[in-house]
């Protein structure tokens, strides 16, 4: 799954017509796992030890440097298709998206169609074909990374241009947002956000966030009850403002990752642009976190920075920061003991000794800024019942959740039985498998160093499908980290499907399609389509059949293979 994803040297092929000295860097075949070329793509030659891939085509020294070079020369088409759907996304997410109960600009206005009837249909197949247009661009914006086109400053590029709309869009493929809005109003009303739900505080936020949660008391950290008390406090009853207002108080996270990523990159061993291909350009990063708003987004952001801060020394740094993201959502804390090791492998005696000084000093900082969290938020430890709340949630994205309820069926052919039991039986194995899991990478890890990161985000990662109830976005939490690593084009396809698989598997309303099959089918016969398309371009032959039924005009055998070349490598 991580393997070096450097290709290797194809023979020589004839020098360009250019200036510049090159040398031939190669595409990785179909064979080796790259996308479908036997042609060698050039780029400039020695371009040093520490050079990232930002700049893939380096103009003369003597060019002027235009505002497109500075951006790092993003692939228009990638960028224009993706800034597109996004477009439409947010335009079709006003009447299909996690709409208001009440809209005060749309209600009995001229366009108040669209949230209803024939018009609400036709802004689902809006969102829709935004969502086809975002994949396709992102795609063919991966091709572009696995064969050296472009570099890490272009990739950011792109994926800005594509996130610049979710900013103002409404809530796309959930209803959190108001959840949060509702839950940082809670204090504000005198009541405790650990001991009743919204359905406590009548009012425009309570009124719109979803059923299933209206008696639920908050499973956030009290860092996100004071940050989402503030944003209350702030907004007032304009609920549209505390929308948007979440969301960019949320977008922190994203640049937090974002300045964190070259540097992890380089330590854990992957490629800068591929790793701002996954964890940035993703349509789950773009849709879901942004686009939805969701809180995962801060606390990717503070586990990459404290990451970071630990592998450069500052060890207190890193797991006070890390300790703030946990204060955000608990599921973070699962970094820390990983941390201690990092903070351990720099300490003088015997590893045992060393494991409980870090260990010891880790605690008193973990101490320090969760009790200045709660003291600021003035809430207590009620949060950590009410961290069941998502066990309630049903679905089969859980992998033991999903292994009883196929269990249950199974079962039910031949003998009428209760599902919750096999839920409960498959829910205690996976708590063993994750336990087992966690155990063994940490001791795994137990040198520190960057390996530690790394085996800290397959823990995030199992802790998110392994865990009774999991959602699209819990993914984030491991990828926040695992983009970093060395990833060979064969997973790189795989991580395509389960992007967008995780996309669609809710409705952009917010209800879960985990259940609708003919849905799914469809929707799993496409996503294979892209993964496949990653590495092949032309995965259905529609090219190849087109050629056939053309002549081609005689060409000189020379002039042939230049063209062919040149038209692959471009």
């Amino acid at each position: 799954m991580v393997a070096d994803m450097t290709a290797q040297p194809s023979p020589p092929v004839p020098r360009p017509a250019s200036p510049e000295r090159t040398t031939p860097v190669a595409t990785p075949s179909a064979d080796a796992g790259g996308p479908a070329s036997d042609t060698a793509v050039h780029r400039p030659a020695d371009p040093g030890p520490h050079d990232d891939g930002a700049t893939a085509r380096r103009t003369p020294r003597a060019a002027p440097r235009t505002l497109r070079s500075r951006l790092g020369d993003p692939p228009p088409g990638p960028l224009l298709l993706g800034l597109l759907g996004s477009l439409l996304m947010v335009i079709g997410g006003f009447g299909a998206g996690g709409v208001l109960v009440r809209d005060p600009i749309l209600t009995n206005s001229a366009v108040g169609f669209w949230r209803y009837g024939h018009g609400r249909e036709l802004a689902v197949a809006v969102v829709y074909l935004g969502v086809a247009l975002m994949a396709w661009a992102w795609v063919r914006l991966g091709r572009e990374v696995l064969a050296h086109r472009v570099g890490g400053r272009a990739v950011l590029t792109v994926s800005a241009a594509w996130l610049a709309p979710m900013l103002v869009s409404p809530p796309l493929f959930t209803r959190d947002v108001f959840s949060y809005l509702a839950q940082g109003a809670l204090p504000l009303a005198g009541f405790d956000p650990y001991a009743v739900g919204p359905e406590v505080m009548p009012g425009i936020f309570t009124d719109n966030v979803h059923y299933f949660w209206q008696d639920t008391p908050a499973p956030y950290g009290p860092l996100f009850i004071l940050l989402a008390k503030g944003m209350a406090a702030l907004v007032g009853n304009n609920i549209i403002l505390g929308v948007i207002g979440m969301r960019l108080l949320l977008v922190v996270g994203l640049v937090l990752l974002i300045w964190a990523l070259p540097e992890l990159t380089r330590r854990l061993g992957g490629r800068v642009p591929v790793a701002l291909w996954i964890a940035v350009a993703n349509p789950v990063m773009v849709i879901h976190m942004v686009g939805g708003g969701h809180n995962d987004l801060l606390v990717v952001g503070l586990l990459a920075a404290g990451s970071l801060f630990a592998l450069r020394g500052r060890h207190a740094t890193g797991i006070a920061i890390v300790t703030a993201a946990m204060a955000v959502k608990a599921s973070a804390g699962v970094a820390l003991p990983f941390l201690v090791l990092i903070w351990a492998a720099h300490l003088p005696g015997s590893r045992t000794a060393r494991v409980l000084k870090a260990g010891a000093a880790g605690l008193g900082v973990f101490l320090v800024v969760f009790t200045a969290a709660s003291v600021a938020a003035g809430v207590g430890l009620g949060w950590l019942p009410a961290l069941s709340a998502p066990s309630m949630i049903v679905n089969w994205l859980s992998l033991p959740t999903g292994a009883g309820e196929l269990t249950h069926t199974l079962v039910s052919i031949v003998a009428d039985v209760p599902k919750q039991p096999f839920i409960n039986v498959g829910r205690i194995i996976g708590a063993i498998v994750l336990l087992y899991i966690a155990v063994t990478q940490w001791w795994k890890a137990r040198d520190g160093g960057p390996d530690a990161i790394h085996r800290a985000g397959i823990v995030l990662f199992a802790v998110a499908v392994l865990s009774p109830a999991t959602l699209p976005w819990y993914v984030s939490w491991g990828m926040a980290l695992l983009a970093m690593v060395a990833w060979s084009p064969r997973a790189l396809s795989w991580l395509v499907f389960g992007s967008l698989w995780l996309v669609i598997v809710y409705y952009p309303s917010g209800e879960a399609a985990l259940y609708n099959w003919g849905y799914l089918a469809v929707c799993a016969a496409l996503c294979t389509l892209a993964a496949v398309s990653l590495r092949h371009p032309d995965p259905l032959k529609l090219r190849t059949r087109k050629a056939d039924t053309e002549t081609p005009a005689p060409v000189p055998s020379d002039v042939a293979t230049a063209g062919s070349g040149a038209e692959r490598a471009g």
